[in-house]
């Protein structure tokens, strides 16, 4: 069995701005399944710019509710509908996420009565289950199986790195977490972690140009994960690839993807793969060796050297 992992949006935080890279999101395709997780600004044009007919959205999960995560979910499963969505949704994540749902709903309310009246189109009241999780076991669905650990986002106590394990092959995404040890053995021989990443040099220039700038340094350092400290919990771990994603600043011009590599590698020897928006990445069968990434000119396919 292989699978695919594509990278719709890795930039960490809410702001966007001209040219830069979305907020995050990430779509997984294991045993048939299309698994979105996290719905953050322009996961939805990231979704149809990857080939996804949003007609088969299937399962999403959101790991916790800051805005660069949850923010499209409404209107990512609205437009599907609006697509011709005509099957079951089923969407996962923190407690709240159902009071997000009702509210979403609830500001829609004329738009969907409408089209349902007017179009013909099922309700979508009844096309979406929201189920609301905390650490363990989420989902045990045939071959594929989802398990949740909460992880150190404060303030937000309701943060969850998820385990997708399907024929064989282990996916674990980090959410937004400090520098967490227990991730390592909840990650433990996962072909690929996707992990949360920030640079100290990058930190200290977009803490420059906010106007709480202490406040925004505090909140930095004590919730998110330096590239090195990813390399770590990847090293403990033993997994097959670490992909960084989320990236903290992702929008410097100063940064480049040698510096995310020079400071992760300080930890982590293995193959790694800087995350951009749009990479698509393999998962399962053969894997790509201890070796940087190699990307074909003009094409976000990755390419196992």
């Amino acid at each position: 069995m292989s699978g695919r992992l594509v990278l719709l949006g890795t930039k960490g935080g809410p702001a966007i701005r001209p040219g830069g890279p979305w907020p995050t999101s990430t779509l997984l395709e294991l045993g048939g399944r299309r698994i979105v997780i996290d719905c953050g600004l322009g996961v939805t044009r990231g979704l149809t710019d990857a080939g996804l007919s949003l007609k088969a959205l299937d399962l999403v999960f959101v790991t916790h509710l800051h805005s660069d995560h949850a923010l499209e979910l409404g209107p990512l499963i609205h437009t599907a509908w609006t697509a011709g969505l005509a099957t079951p949704v089923k969407v996962f994540g923190p407690v709240g996420l159902n009071r997000y749902w009702q509210g979403f709903l609830q500001s829609l309310e004329f738009d969907i009565e409408t089209r349902i009246d007017d179009e013909g189109r099922p309700d979508l009241r009844q096309m979406v289950e929201i189920a609301e999780f905390g650490e363990g076991i989420v989902m045990g669905d045939g071959e594929l199986e989802v398990r949740a650990l909460r992880v150190d986002h404060p303030p937000v106590t309701e943060c969850f790195a998820l385990r997708f394990d399907c024929g064989g092959i282990s996916v674990v995404v980090s959410a937004d977490t400090a520098f967490f040890p227990p991730l390592a053995e909840f990650s433990r021989g996962a072909d690929v972690l996707v992990h949360e990443a920030m640079l100290q040099a990058g930190v200290e220039r977009l803490v420059a140009r906010t106007g709480n700038g202490a406040r925004l340094r505090e909140h930095l350092m004590a919730s998110h994960s330096l590239a090195e400290e990813a390399g770590t919990i990847a090293a403990r771990a033993g997994v097959g690839r670490l992909v960084l994603n989320h990236l903290i600043p992702a929008d410097d011009v100063e940064i480049g993807e040698a510096d995310w590599i020079e400071a992760v590698r300080k930890t982590w020897s293995g193959p790694l793969t800087i995350g951009r928006d749009g990479h698509v990445l393999s998962v399962g069968g053969i894997q790509g060796g201890n070796r940087e990434d190699r990307h074909e000119t003009g094409n976000t396919q990755e390419r196992n050297a």
